[in-house]
């Protein structure tokens, strides 16, 4: 892999030697400018400079679409493809017949796998960002079927997606005839759904490595120039965080497809660096992606899926709030929220929800409420901030570019 770069390494040295020749003959005049640049770019926060902040958010938003037209344009074929196959399946969705009931269904599943996708797709986007969607959606969706499914003694309620409330079946079960396996099988769709769309969120750190490889130019780009320093100083590294970087680069530019298998198997917050390293070493898209959605959708979910499954037994959740309430002084009225939120799922699977029975409110579930609402709006600022810091760089880009040409 490692060769396949070779001629790319000798334009980017032409390209270092026409630098120190020209104008740019001073690197640390040079390092010390673009790092002035850099602090200059992250202080455009949106409650720091809200109107520079929210102008530079329009305008980098203003030149992405221009962009994208752009792009669609050139790919018009693939576009009125695209158009004609919306436009048959909505023919297909309004017109009567009797395969509505098929329509239905695959609309159905086609929704809930989307949603899942999506929810995958913001956790990774970016490099190292993202909305934590499984600590906030994902986890706590397995560990409510988790308890439905201990407290009716079955998985047979409604298919995904569920209604505002599981409710348990009215068929009589034997107590502690529920299996893990068909806990397992319940949320495996929309578990697997999600760990595709993280698979797809790791796309961009390749595309750009691999881009800049090919072109020989070096990115404006934090987490790259941190990837080319660490290529340099591999071997005089020596704290712990440089040397698992480098043990990430290593074990996936050597092993290939199996190293990149691994990384993405465990919960690792270092993979944007094998999406790096693959772009940078020009692994095969396919052997990058493949590795990357058998690793997240297949044997990282199963691991998710099963700690928070065994986390939120009934038993072992009985054995937590026991243990809460075994804490001095302060355990009987931390105990107390948490009996009482178990206790009102308990009634809420056991009537049905035109039963009419008033919902209390816990805090516990306020509370989460809360923080759910809090992380989407903290995201929705990292964004807004990002693309601005991103429009900020385009004009010192440019700038870089008018004084090369004088």
């Amino acid at each position: 892999m490692a060769e396949n770069g070779t001629d790319c390494d000798q334009r980017r040295i032409g390209m270092i030697k026409e630098q120190h020749n020209g104008n740019f003959t001073d690197s640390s005049l040079l390092s010390e400018r673009k790092r002035r640049d850099r602090e200059e770019r992250l202080n455009i926060l949106l409650w720091r400079q809200p109107l520079v902040t929210l102008q530079y958010f329009f305008l980098e938003t203003l030149i992405n679409l221009k962009e994208w037209t752009i792009k669609l344009w050139h790919r018009r074929s693939i576009l009125v493809s695209f158009l004609l196959t919306l436009a048959a399946l909505t023919a297909t969705y309004y017109i009567e017949g009797t395969h509505q009931q098929y329509v239905r269904y695959m609309e159905k599943k086609f929704f809930w796998c989307a949603y899942w996708v999506g929810l995958g797709i913001l956790s990774s986007v970016g490099l190292g960002t993202g909305l934590h969607t499984f600590l906030l959606y994902l986890g706590p969706h397995i560990a409510s079927v988790t308890l439905a499914a201990y407290e009716c003694n079955s998985v047979n309620f409604p298919e995904p997606p569920y209604p505002d409330q599981i409710i348990c079946p009215d068929e009589e079960t034997t107590e502690g005839s529920i299996s893990l396996w068909a806990i397992i099988s319940k949320v495996r769709l929309e578990a697997c759904m999600w760990g595709a769309g993280t698979a797809i969120g790791e796309l961009p750190p390749y595309f750009m490595a691999r881009a800049a490889r090919l072109s020989g130019a070096e990115p404006d780009d934090e987490e790259y120039q941190e990837f080319e320093e660490m290529l340099e100083h591999a071997e005089t590294a020596q704290d712990f965080a440089s040397r698992a970087k480098l043990a990430v680069q290593n074990l996936v530019q050597k092993v290939g497809f199996f190293g990149i298998l691994a990384c993405a198997s465990i919960p690792n917050p270092l993979f944007d660096l094998a999406g790096i390293t693959c772009g940078h070493f020009l692994v095969p898209f396919w052997t990058f992606f493949g590795a990357t959605l058998i690793g997240k959708a297949v044997i990282k979910m199963h691991i998710q899926k099963l700690f928070v499954i065994v986390t939120f037994s009934k038993h072992i959740v009985e054995q937590m709030v026991s243990l809460i309430g075994a804490i001095p002084s302060i355990g009987p009225s931390l105990q107390k929220p948490f009996q009482e939120y178990l206790e009102a799922q308990r009634i809420k699977l056991h009537h049905k929800s035109d039963g009419g029975m008033p919902q209390g409110e816990n805090w516990l579930s306020w509370m989460f409420e809360k923080l759910v609402i809090v992380m989407v709006c903290y995201f929705i600022l990292s964004i807004i901030n990002s693309m601005a810091q991103s429009y900020a760089k385009r004009l010192q880009q440019k700038m870089y570019s008018e004084e090369k040409t004088k």
